[in-house]
C-alpha cells in the first residue's frame, strides 16, 4: 500500500507544496537573519530524505511499523546531540542499543511466514535509513530555530528545502514520480500538508528549542504509538507476533536510551 496511492517522493514533495502557500503567507512578516535561513533550508533537505525513505518503508512493510522504525531517530538524536551539542546521555544509553537491535530485527521478519508486509526486510532498511535523516534534520532545524519565539520563517525555509529534496528523489530515483494531481489521493496530501506540516510542525518549532535534543525526540514516541494503532483501525494492518514483539523492544529501547539519572 503507498501512502495516499502515490509514489514515496510524490507524497513529500506534494506534502511541501501544498503547505507553502500557507507557510509563505504567515511567515510575511518574519524576518529570519541568512544563516539560519541557510541551516533552516539545510535541515529540509535532510527532512525531505526522511519523507521519501519513510513513505518508501510504508510501502514496503505498513504504516504503523515503518513509522516504529522511523522513530529510531530517538538513539540516533541522542548520539548526535552528545557529540555536536555536548549533551552527554545517561550512562545506560549504550546498553540499550542491543535491546533496540534485536527490536529491529524481529521486525525485518526474517524466517517469520507471517510477517506483516510485502517486503518486511526492505521496508526495515529503509526505515532505518530514513530515521538517520530524520535525526540529522531534528538537530540541524532545532539549531535553526534556536532562541527564536516564533519559527514560522526557518519552517517556511525547511519545507522548501524539503520539496527541493523530494523532487530531485523523484525525478532521479522513483519510477512513480508523477507532477499530475490526482483525486482523491490529492485531497488527503494537501490536508497532510496542512495539518502535519503547518500546523504540527509550527508548535514543534516553538517546543523543539525549549527542550533538550533528547527530551524532544522523546516525546516525538508518541507517533509511533499511535500510528500503530491507527493503522490497524483504518488499514487493517496486523503484524505478527514476533513483528510486535519487535515494536514493544524498539519502544522499550527507546524510552530506555533517554532516561537519566535523578
Amino acid at each position: 500500500m503507498r501512502l495516499a496511492d502515490v509514489s514515496p517522493a510524490t507524497a513529500a514533495f506534494f506534502r511541501a507544496v501544498y503547505a507553502l502557500p500557507l507557510l509563505l503567507l504567515l511567515a510575511r512578516n518574519h524576518a529570519v537573519p541568512a544563516p539560519l535561513r541557510r541551516l533552516a533550508f539545510a535541515g529540509g533537505l535532510l527532512f525531505g530524505v526522511d519523507l521519501v525513505l519513510w513513505h518508501e518503508a510504508i510501502d514496503r512493510i505498513g504504516a504503523g511499523l515503518a513509522t516504529v522504525l522511523a522513530n529510531t531517530q530517538v538513539v540516533w538524536v541522542g548520539l548526535g546531540a552528545w557529540l555536536v551539542h555536548g549533551e552527554r546521555p545517561a550512562t545506560r544509553y549504550v546498553a540499550t542499543l542491543p535491546i533496540l537491535l534485536c527490536g529491529v530485527l524481529l521486525l525485518c521478519g526474517i524466517g517469520d511466514s507471517a510477517a506483516y508486509g510485502d517486503d518486511p526486510l526492505g521496508g526495515a532498511i529503509f526505515g532505518v535509513a530514513g530515521s538517520l535523516a530524520y535525526a540529522a534534520y531534528l538537530l540541524v532545524h532545532r539549531r535553526a530555530c534556536r532562541d527564536d519565539a516564533r519559527p514560522l520563517g526557518q519552517l517556511r525555509d525547511a519545507t522548501m528545502g524539503m520539496a527541493i529534496a523530494a523532487l530531485i528523489a523523484g525525478l532521479s530515483l522513483d519510477p512513480g514520480f508523477a507532477l499530475t494531481p490526482s483525486w482523491p489521493a490529492h485531497g488527503w496530501l494537501l490536508a497532510l500538508g496542512l495539518v502535519a506540516q503547518v500546523f504540527a510542525w509550527t508548535a514543534l518549532s516553538t517546543a523543539l528549542p525549549r527542550l533538550s535534543a533528547i527530551q524532544g525526540s522523546t516525546l516525538l514516541l508518541l507517533q509511533p504509538v499511535g500510528t500503530l494503532a491507527w493503522a490497524l483501525l483504518l488499514f487493517q494492518e496486523v503484524p505478527s507476533p514476533r513483528q510486535l514483539l519487535g515494536a514493544a523492544l524498539v519502544l522499550v529501547g527507546m524510552v530506555l536510551a533517554q532516561v537519566r539519572r535523578s
